[in-house]
């Protein structure tokens, strides 16, 4: 029996992460590791974010006449910190659909604190806020699919 457990190894939660900082480390966009009769695939850089990219062109092209107004808003972008997600899956604001959410926008959060939470491979991965502060805006819908590195949650650290 300890052989199957040592192959429920490759799926540890925190083994993905580092792999996926590593990948960040390195600059790779794959990465496959096989151990016994399991086998993990990691990529970066996926094909849906080609598809997010010119969904989000057009809507950016008609909003030209409100540059004026984003320079004014840019000394308060940037001070926000953005928490995004560590891997590939599907966002969840709460651990299950009759739970209440982790956070929502108006709470004054901790650096240890779940935000949300990010399904990739049926392993729900908890992701901590990382930063203190309070949440000013969701950047995704509950259920919507997430890519490594894309921002989830913006908060200001100010506030």
């Amino acid at each position: 029996m300890s052989g199957s457990q040592q192959s429920f190894d490759v799926f540890d939660v925190r083994k993905i992460r580092k792999l996926i900082s590593l990948m960040q480390e390195n600059d790779l966009t794959e990465i496959d590791l096989k151990h016994a009769d399991s086998a993990v695939r990691i990529k970066r850089g996926g094909e849906v974010a080609s598809y997010s990219a010119p969904a989000v062109a057009p809507p950016v092209a008609p909003a030209a006449p409100a540059q004026p107004v984003a320079p004014a808003e840019s000394a308060e972008e940037a001070r926000m910190i953005v928490v995004k997600s560590p891997m590939v899956g599907t966002f969840y604001l709460a651990s299950s659909p009759d739970s209440p959410p982790f956070a929502k926008v108006g709470d004054r959060i901790g650096p240890e604190k779940t935000v949300c939470i990010v399904e990739a491979m049926k392993v729900f991965n908890e992701i901590p806020a990382g930063v203190s502060g309070q949440i000013v805006a969701m950047l995704v819908e509950n259920g919507a699919p997430v890519e490594f590195g894309q921002p989830l949650i913006k908060v200001d650290p100010g506030a």
